[in-house]
């Protein structure tokens, strides 16, 4: 059942540094873990609290700091990065994606970890080529650090999810500043200005993904062609100008603390919705509230799937899930914009009913429903599970122009 937010989720980041590395030390401690070396910046800022830069991807691997845990160690090492006002033991910066920035890497690895870069079994997230050419921890056990950080990254802390209900709700707001700027004759290119400008009026510095507003056929063959030949969405190309009508597709995310927001809504351009646009809208209400029934603690995978699937059937004659099959029915959120858990994707039934929602999770919902010739309707919900439930996060936004029946 769904549960009211009790009061203002407020971001307490000392709580935030501390409860984050106390899990990353027990998580380490049940994986038999001597030490994570962390390159990954989401990874990193998760150890260290130091934020990853907004930046083109180029440049931010110019300037990758890297985080060093060790066992029973009180603070993790940070080499590189901005270390002002952080809780850690600070390195000089490396550049590991070349020969002499790996092999100066190598060094100071070897400084950090002493007994343990000899023999020691270190997880790590990211080897690159220059790394493995000059041989860094050639003569530890390594291992994946993916399942390590996967565990902590599940379940969030209190505050973790009042840095992804502030991106939430910034992104929101933003967002209603964008809608009122959908017209026709407006171009894309127009519309994501409106957003990031709106992001830095919110005291959001990062923007996570492309932003996406794709005007969509109604029918899948006039639109890009898929090799599975399925629905082809998102899609990026062109600089297209908004025509009255046009069905347009939204998806976006931007960055508070570190964490992520995921926003997807459906808008109609210049005009209220057609009755049969109207009908894929509550069709996608109808597998939403089905899918909430599901969420409660224990519950698995496949229960919340075979909840959504069940409210659309009499719709899908051919038994297709009435989500996208290149994604998912719902995926997590957190320090990345899509991480655990993940229901309804090719890792197949077995996997979904194999998994449990547990406390703590976050989930992004996302179905889709597409009525060829119509259009379809697509949006997403972000919600946290609780003891006996779930609670929304990001406050919410409408659904205009589509109409909510009473």
């Amino acid at each position: 059942m769904s549960k009211p937010l009790t009061g203002t989720l407020e971001l307490d980041v000392e709580r935030l540094r501390r409860e984050r590395y106390a899990k990353l030390q027990a998580q380490m401690a049940a994986d038999g873990l001597d030490a994570l070396v962390l390159l990954h910046g989401p990874h990193v800022a998760y150890a260290t609290d130091c934020l990853p830069i907004a930046a083109d991807a180029t440049h931010v691997s110019a300037n990758r700091p890297v985080a060093v845990v060790l066992a029973g160690q009180s603070q993790p090492c940070l080499l590189g990065g901005d270390s002002d006002g952080l809780d850690v033991d600070a390195h000089p910066a490396v550049w590991p994606d070349i020969d002499e920035g790996a092999a100066d890497l190598g060094a100071q690895l070897d400084a950090i970890l002493g007994k343990t870069a000899q023999g020691g079994r270190i997880g790590i997230d990211l080897m690159t080529g220059a790394m493995r050419r000059t041989g860094v921890l050639s003569a530890a056990d390594i291992t994946d650090a993916a399942n390590t950080m996967g565990a902590v990254k599940l379940h969030k802390t209190i505050d973790e999810l009042a840095c992804i209900h502030q991106a939430q709700a910034r992104t929101n707001r933003a967002m209603a500043s964008v809608q009122e700027a959908l017209v026709p004759g407006v171009r894309r290119s127009e519309l994501a200005a409106v957003f990031l400008r709106r992001l830095r009026e919110e005291g959001i510095d990062a923007n996570m993904i492309d932003v996406i507003f794709q005007p969509m056929a109604r029918r899948m063959a006039d639109g890009p062609r898929t090799t599975t030949g399925h629905l082809a969405f998102p899609t990026w190309w062109g600089d297209p100008v908004y025509a009255e009508g046009d069905l347009v597709w939204v998806d976006a995310g931007s960055d508070y603390h570190g964490y992520a927001s995921d926003f997807g809504r459906t808008w109609v351009v210049g005009r209220p919705p057609t009755p049969a646009e109207q009908r894929c809208f509550e069709r996608w209400l109808a597998v939403m509230d089905a899918s909430y029934e599901a969420i409660v603690p224990g519950a698995t995978f496949a229960d919340v799937c075979a909840a959504a699937t069940a409210a659309d059937a009499a719709h899908q004659p051919h038994g297709e899930r009435p989500w996208m099959p290149h994604f998912y029915l719902v995926h997590g959120v957190g320090i990345e914009s899509a991480e655990m858990p993940f229901l309804g994707t090719d890792n197949g039934p077995d996997f979904d009913a194999a998994n449990t929602l547990e406390p703590g999770m976050v989930l992004v919902l996302e179905p889709a429903i597409w009525d060829d010739g119509t259009g379809g309707y697509r949006a997403e919900e972000i919600v946290a599970v609780t003891e006996d439930g779930w609670i929304p996060l990001g406050g919410g936004h409408h659904y205009d122009p589509f109409e909510v029946p009473t």
